[in-house]
């Protein structure tokens, strides 16, 4: 099945995203894989990819995944950073793990070039319209 694309269509006009320069690769039903690709604005103080920056990309991810199938906002979302990110691109890949009601849960790996995990996010969403799929 193929996502709402309405849905879709309002998480390709974030604006925010956008202006970090992350690209929706793939999205279908409760699934999701965008990229960031690292430029000197995304540096911190350390010359280090800066932990917003990932955040904002596994956000995304999740935001496409959620929205694919429900008009979805996140309620609460952990993040844990395991290492500093090698080459010039990162990825976040976001499923669904559960849905119960009115909220969903989702993992978001997010791994560098060289297909190492630097982080993963924890994401419960709150379907605010859930279409039954």
């Amino acid at each position: 099945m193929c996502p709402d694309m309405e849905l879709i269509g309002n998480v390709k006009n974030d604006r925010f995203a956008r202006y970090l320069g992350i690209k929706l690769l793939e999205a279908k039903y409760g699934y999701a894989k965008a990229e960031m690709e690292i430029t000197e604005n995304h540096l911190n103080g350390l010359d280090i990819l800066h932990g917003g920056a990932i955040f904002a990309l596994a956000d995304y991810a999740f935001a496409a995944a959620s929205n694919s199938k429900n008009i979805t906002v996140g309620i609460n979302v952990n993040i844990t950073y395991f290492r500093s990110p090698r080459g010039r691109k990162i990825f976040a890949e976001a499923s669904e793990i559960s849905t119960q009601n009115k909220t969903c849960g989702y993992k978001v790996d997010i791994y560098d070039e060289d297909g190492e995990l630097i982080a993963h996010l924890s994401a419960l969403g709150y379907m605010m319209q859930n279409r039954g799929n």
